[in-house]
């Protein structure tokens, strides 16, 4: 992943105007630019932004290590998306679900802000991603009853609150035979979750993956996940 040198746009909120940052990333021989309000790659930089940005940065709209992660497992995979209904779980940035579209996957890309998804459907617009229906939903109000082959979320665990909610949609909106693909970096709350799914007889792989600097990579987790038979 590489930045941009073009000039930062401006995302004007009622909270203030904040630059938009283009990053280039660069996944299985292909290119994507991003717009986001900062990059967080190391576990340092996810403290800072924690304790003295959050309330100065939208969340939403911030690149985090999770979603870098399933965008590469996304890309190594490839034809395993082709053609495939996909939801994505608070889309932020939208790069996963934008990569998994690239590749021939019929999308629909969710979040709670509409701040975020104004973002996430600039980002499919420039990446030449076409055909995603993007909705502004919440987890705990959700209503919708379509079926899908794969469920895709990057860092969407750490809230333990919503873990029914999502249980919820999990069980509801997977489609027989399909399979839910989640990042995390290892937090404990995630984990709590993913241990309880698998003893319940949730099948679940890990695959891990480093992102950001050699010297301090950050190790997130992917896990494949497909419900009892």
């Amino acid at each position: 992943m590489t930045a941009s040198a073009t000039e930062p746009q401006v995302l004007s909120t009622t909270a203030g105007d904040f630059p938009l940052h283009e990053y280039h990333v660069r996944l299985g021989g292909r290119e994507w630019a991003l717009l986001h309000t900062g990059a967080i790659l190391s576990h340092e930089e996810e403290e800072r932004y924690l304790w003295e940005e959050r309330d100065h940065k939208p969340y939403g709209i911030v690149l985090w290590p999770a979603a870098i992660a399933l965008a590469h497992e996304i890309a190594s995979r490839g034809e395993d998306f082709r053609g495939q209904r996909v939801l994505e779980l608070g889309a932020g940035t939208g790069l996963p679900g934008i990569v998994a579209a690239s590749l021939g996957a019929r999308l629909v890309q969710t979040d709670k802000l509409e701040l975020a998804m104004s973002v996430c459907r600039r980002n499919g617009e420039r990446n030449g991603a076409r055909g995603i229906d993007h909705r502004i939903v919440n987890w705990t109000e959700w209503d919708d009853d379509e079926r899908y082959d794969w469920i895709i979320g990057s860092d969407v665990l750490y809230g333990e609150v919503m873990h029914p909610h999502l249980r919820a949609i999990f069980e509801r909106n997977l489609a027989p035979g399909g399979r839910i693909l989640l990042s995390d970096p290892f937090r404990k709350p995630s984990l709590k979750l993913l241990e309880a799914l698998e003893a319940d007889g949730w099948k679940i792989v890990l695959t891990k993956w480093n992102v950001g600097e050699e010297a301090t990579p950050r190790p997130i987790g992917v896990f494949e996940m497909a419900p009892p038979r």
